[in-house]
């Protein structure tokens, strides 16, 4: 069985050594000391190991039941969450007003990496909640925040959304679900949704469904969009829970992976809702769950990509076969291990390398998302909105990548069932899928992020990479050569894209669409290179000052320079494509594929 251990050393690196969490203008990050942020990692990580990674295989295997309107989750699924629920995890960084920890949102990213990785069906439960609160103390009243935070924090109530319908999925203005107003200011809600994660279960009391829908009477497509909140059960005046409310289940999806959530299809049948927002701006009010939720959709890549890693790794230690082609390595042995072989390694460090890139890459999203909600840094909020497309794409294509080579490193073995690993690799898949599919991720970073404000955010990120450059160049030769020059090509390969686009965009928009995920890739390349040239900047340092474990910095410098050696580069390519523009693309007549 699969086994997985929480990366705390090199959580602790990236918040410490490469972001300088406490040092940053943040408010309530000088509270994140080292050894504050050591013993939740260190406790998160017990957790995660001891109790949810085991239930891993068994939520694959067993998945979830429905019957006579009851979603039974798998066995030990209930009792963890209670766990969970009793240790606070579920409110870290929700308000203390509502019964939550009041952490900076980069000690939940943290802790949700750890549970992604361990356990990701379980841990949606949680996810999709969180976001559902958000949403809610974003856009609700306060009297729907006092109403439904306290229990939502705890995850005795649960959330979802509800936004895909049977014949739309992207283009939501499509949607057929309605809502009539009622005389005492609610809505009756009706229609079917589907694809609803978390939608029905037996580990909350209650759950609260935020449901988008038209209001009859309203505007065409999705300018008419309303979000409503429409719980399982009505709540009482008291907080009690009241009379069942008009939704079920209809089934459950039967899915690739993640089997031990209950992807469901809902039914709405003159359920009672209420406004979330303002009428005809559910999207504005649904966007601030589905910002969150695509950045952690973009760590559910990571964190898939670094449990397949660990456990290929070990799997590559383990596994003896044939004999280094420079000899014998263990002679006392029948064969060499796998990793001996220069082609296992070439994998490995593939995984390894992305792996430790994303994660310092989704660690400083979450530290501009904390600077634009803590300090209200619009300059943040403009870069990281800039920024989501990138994580939740890139990182979930390139997470899924590296699943399969985790798995082909296991031979046949990665094929067969009881090795863990083809789950790894099937519950990764989604992550490319929902929150908006990846091509669609690519869109809104070249049709909509790259000229928000005028395309003030792109700029900035060109002058973050450029005033580091600036910053460090010249004082080591070897840094120059093996981190910044890099650096500084690839960004200057994305530069050229954006201006391609800018001169030949407005001419054709073909040209622009049709090197979007290409562009996509390329910035999330960029986007590793330098937070590889932070982490090799910070383990020179660190070895410099004769801190802490040399070995450790050593190994991380080793494999930046594998990265910006081997897969930095990957931007010349994607600019080639991005250049060759529309014409080849669109060359083909329809009827003709």
């Amino acid at each position: 069985m699969p086994t997985y251990t929480a990366p705390t050393k090199d959580m602790q690196f990236v918040l410490h050594d490469v972001l300088k969490v406490t040092s940053q203008n943040i408010p309530g990050y000088d509270e994140l000391e080292a050894d504050f942020t050591s013993a939740i990692l260190e406790e998160a990580g017990k957790l995660t190991s001891e109790v949810l990674a085991p239930l891993n295989a068994v939520g694959d295997k067993e998945g979830c039941r429905l019957e006579n309107g009851v979603v039974y989750t798998p066995t030990g699924f209930k009792e963890a969450f209670a766990q969970v629920k009793e240790g606070g995890w579920t409110g870290l960084d929700m308000p203390e007003q509502y019964g939550g920890q009041g952490m900076p949102y980069i000690m939940g990213t943290a802790v949700g990496e750890m549970f992604s990785a361990a356990n990701q069906a379980f841990t949606m439960y949680q996810g999709l909640t969180h976001g559902a609160a958000s949403a809610i103390l974003a856009h609700g009243t306060d009297a729907q925040k006092d109403t439904y935070l306290p229990k939502m924090t705890s995850c005795e109530w649960t959330g979802t959304m509800n936004l895909t319908e049977p014949h739309c999925g992207t283009d939501l203005g499509l949607m057929r679900t309605k809502a009539v107003p009622q005389d005492d200011g609610s809505y009756k809600i009706t229609g079917q949704k589907i694809f609803i994660s978390s939608g029905e279960h037996d580990m909350a009391d209650n759950i609260v469904h935020l449901v988008l829908a038209k209001i009859e009477g309203g505007p065409e497509g999705i300018k008419g969009v309303s979000l409503f909140i429409v719980p399982k059960f009505m709540v009482n005046e008291d907080g009690s829970l009241g009379e069942r409310n008009g939704v079920a289940v209809g089934s459950i999806e039967e899915k690739m992976g993640i089997h031990g959530n209950s992807t469901c299809v809902m039914n709405y049948d003159d359920a009672k809702g209420f406004l979330l927002g303002e009428e005809h701006k559910g999207m504005r009010a649904m966007f601030t769950m589905m910002n969150e939720a695509r950045l952690g959709v973009g760590m559910q890549g990571l964190a898939q990509a670094d449990v397949a890693y660990q456990n290929a790794l070990a799997y590559a230690h383990d596994r003896l076969q044939g004999r280094a082609v420079t000899g014998a390595e263990y002679p006392d042995k029948p064969a060499d291990p796998l990793i001996v072989h220069p082609d296992i390694r070439r994998s490995l460090m593939e995984q390894k390398s992305f792996v430790e890139a994303a994660r310092a890459f989704i660690f400083w999203g979450a530290t501009l998302l904390d600077n634009a909600h803590r300090a209200d840094n619009k300059d943040a909020d403009g870069l990281v909105s800039l920024l989501t497309p990138v994580i939740k794409g890139f990182l979930t294509d390139v997470g899924y990548d590296m699943t399969v080579k985790a798995q082909q490193i296991y031979g046949g073995h990665g094929y067969i069932e009881e090795w863990g690993m083809s789950q790894f690799t099937r519950d990764a898949r989604i992550a490319m899928i929902y929150e908006g599919a990846n091509g669609v991720q690519a869109l809104d970073l070249v049709g909509r992020k790259l000229a928000q404000d005028g395309g003030k955010h792109v700029m900035a990120f060109f002058d973050i990479v450029k005033d580091f450059i600036k910053e460090n160049a010249g004082q080591d030769a070897e840094f120059d050569t093996q981190f910044l020059d890099p650096l500084k090509a690839a960004s200057k390969d994305l530069q050229s894209a954006g201006m391609y686009f800018m001169q030949n965009g407005m001419k054709d928009p073909n040209n622009a669409l049709a090197g979007s995920n290409d562009f996509m890739h390329m910035f999330g390349h960029v986007c590793l290179g330098l937070m590889w040239a932070k982490m090799g900047l910070a383990a020179r340092q660190a070895l410099a000052q004769g801190n802490g474990d040399a070995s450790f910095y050593e190994s991380k410098l080793a494999t930046g320079r594998f990265y910006m050696a081997r897969q930095l580069p990957a931007t010349a390519l994607h600019l080639t494509r991005i250049q060759t523009g529309a014409q080849t693309v669109m060359a083909l007549e329809a009827a003709n594929f």
